[in-house]
């Protein structure tokens, strides 16, 4: 508190002077840290949990609409909200927290809005939220008046912070809150026949309560409650606010599961928060530890750091062949509603949806892709074995288009592979070493990232493009049996050399080494062919064909050529004069 203390100046008229408010020191503490501890652990040395594997999906519960809402600067509108439920609702949620309706008239508007124009379907189950208030209660029924089922959603705070600063209680008063809670639920369930209430219990700050304490406050509760295996109870265990690592969150589960008497009268629900950026592991482990159902929201949207992402979740089970009943094929159109009902937006590196997740623009990343999907059987039952790609992108509706993209860090496979896939130029192995270089030093000059586009046209200038000092003006061939040499091919071709044409003319075994020959005789010295090959870039007879030409010069220097014709001979014989143009530059 600052508080004012009346002085005297000279002239004998009073001014109030300010004492100065204790200053804390700014900055992280350094060496010995007094200022936080570390959250102590559990005793629980025959945990079972790490042994145990995840073979099936929970419950799924979207707190979208309720959680995610309230964290939002500009909460949803009644219109976001309804595109948001029909949203979860396509994605395959069963469970649907759709808001707090003693909060605010918008969120009681929402929840009736469902009821009357009949926008729940039948195997959907809406769920509300209310704090432990007798005044909030009853008006939270009232917005369930004519629904077949729901589960009303009650909570107080539990642990010992909370208790202190917050509400100034010992545990017998934060029970008798609870359980006189439950109580008017319970009234008032009975009041509604026609509406089958489940209900569901939350100790608030579960993550930060002695766990002797939450289990007597839960089984206090259920007390009065009278769960039965066919009708459970849902209790809900909340990491609130993430203290600890998430295995200690796994020790809280399995001995709260363990120590619960009546335990198959009651659903085990986590609802995990992100503030350590463990909300996923966490509740991974909790379900190996006994959870049964997890409440979380599309892409971690919540309070602070957010709450668990289901998207994530989910594809996690989908990534180690479990079913997860929930329907990602779309990511890219979720995440678009998702984003304008929000006005959030997605990370471009969010697990499985971020722009960038599938994409590599390391070589050697690059390297080990392109080779996985050379080789990677693309039938439905096949398993997936892609380096560095732990889920087929086309599983949730994304291309191999932005597979590998190609900037300075790029290598000659990540060149290739967009070369191959977006235009179908299959260049030799040995020609990925001298075009990526080509890449490389275009990226390096300018800095940033080259599209495919980009990297279509450097191909082109630098080979497609190539002619000069030689050009090819005309080429024919004439074909003539000898006697005892088989078929002699003389070539007949027209080259200008820096604007002058000249014809040559020679024999060979074929029309490459015809042509080759004749450049040998009148124009270079003499120069080696390396390798040689093509493929068409189309279908049918008036569709292009490629040809790529390797040739070393005297110095023992490398040099590729590239051309396309319709015509494959004439293709070739143009790969040669590419070549020996790339050869002659380079001097």
């Amino acid at each position: 508190m600052i508080k004012e203390y009346p002085i005297t100046n000279g002239n004998g008229s009073h001014k109030p002077i300010v004492a100065p408010a204790k200053v804390r020191q700014t900055g992280m503490q350094k060496g010995h840290v007094t200022k936080y501890q570390a959250f102590p652990p559990v005793d629980l040395p025959d945990r079972q949990w790490p042994s145990r594997t995840i073979t099936g999906a929970p419950t799924w519960c979207s707190v979208d609409l309720r959680d995610g809402n309230q964290a939002l600067a500009i909460p949803m509108s009644i219109a976001e909200k309804l595109e948001m439920f029909d949203l979860l609702v396509k994605l395959g949620f069963k469970e649907i927290e759709v808001g707090f309706p003693a909060a605010s008239q918008i969120e009681f508007d929402f929840i009736r809005r469902l009821v009357d124009e009949d926008l729940i379907p039948d195997d959907v189950t809406i769920q509300v939220l209310v704090q432990a208030r007798e005044s909030l209660i009853r008006r939270t029924f009232e917005a369930l008046q004519g629904l077949k089922r729901a589960i009303v959603h009650i909570y107080n705070s539990t642990s010992p912070l909370q208790r202190r600063v917050v509400f100034g209680m010992d545990k017998p008063q934060i029970v008798d809150i609870a359980v006189r809670g439950v109580e008017l639920i319970k009234q008032l369930a009975a009041e509604m026949p026609a509406t089958a209430i489940t209900l569901q219990y939350s100790p608030e700050s579960f993550s930060s309560t002695e766990l002797e304490f939450a289990l007597e406050i839960c089984e206090a509760v259920i007390d009065v409650w009278q769960p039965t295996p066919q009708k459970p109870i849902i209790l809900n265990l909340p990491a609130t606010v993430e203290v600890a690592t998430p295995n200690v969150h796994a020790d809280q589960i399995e001995w709260f599961c363990r120590h619960l008497r009546d335990r198959e009268s009651a659903i085990i629900s986590l609802h995990t928060h992100n503030d350590r950026g463990a909300g996923v592991a966490a509740t991974e482990l909790g379900l190996l530890a006994g959870g049964e159902r997890v409440e979380g929201t599309l892409f971690g949207n919540g309070e602070r750091t957010g709450n668990v992402d289901l998207v994530t979740l989910a594809l996690n089970l989908y990534t180690q062949g479990v079913d997860p009943r929930l329907d990602f094929s779309d990511i890219d159109h979720v995440r678009a509603i998702y984003e304008r009902c929000t006005r959030m937006t997605v990370h471009e590196r969010h697990p499985y949806v971020g722009e960038l997740v599938f994409t590599a623009f390391s070589g050697s990343h690059q390297d080990a892709i392109r080779k996985g999907m050379d080789l990677q059987d693309l039938a439905d039952e096949a398993l997936w074995q892609v380096p560095y790609l732990p889920i087929d992108p086309k599983d949730v509706g994304r291309t191999y288009e932005a597979i590998i993209r190609i900037n300075s860090q790029s290598g000659k496979g990540g060149v290739a592979y967009v070369l191959e896939n977006e235009f179908g130029i299959q260049m030799p192995k040995a020609m990925h070493i001298e075009f990526g270089k080509i890449i490389n030093e275009i990226a390096d000059t300018q800095g940033k990232e080259l599209s495919a586009t980009q990297i279509r046209q450097a191909f082109d200038q630098a080979y497609l493009h190539c002619n000069s000092p030689f050009q090819l003006e005309s080429f024919h061939r004439e074909a003539a049996s000898q006697p005892n040499q088989g078929t002699i091919v003389t070539c007949v071709a027209e080259i200008a050399v820096d604007g002058v044409v000249q014809e040559l003319r020679a024999a060979g075994n074929g029309p490459i080494d015809a042509f080759m020959q004749a450049m040998k005789e009148e124009l270079v010295p003499d120069f080696t062919l390396l390798s040689y090959a093509e493929h068409s870039l189309g279908q049918g007879s008036e569709a292009e064909a490629i040809a790529y030409i390797q040739i070393q010069t005297p110095s023992g220097k490398t040099f590729f050529g590239a051309s396309t014709d319709t015509n494959i001979e004439l293709a070739s014989i143009k790969a040669v004069v590419c070549a020996l143009n790339r050869a002659m530059q380079a001097h």
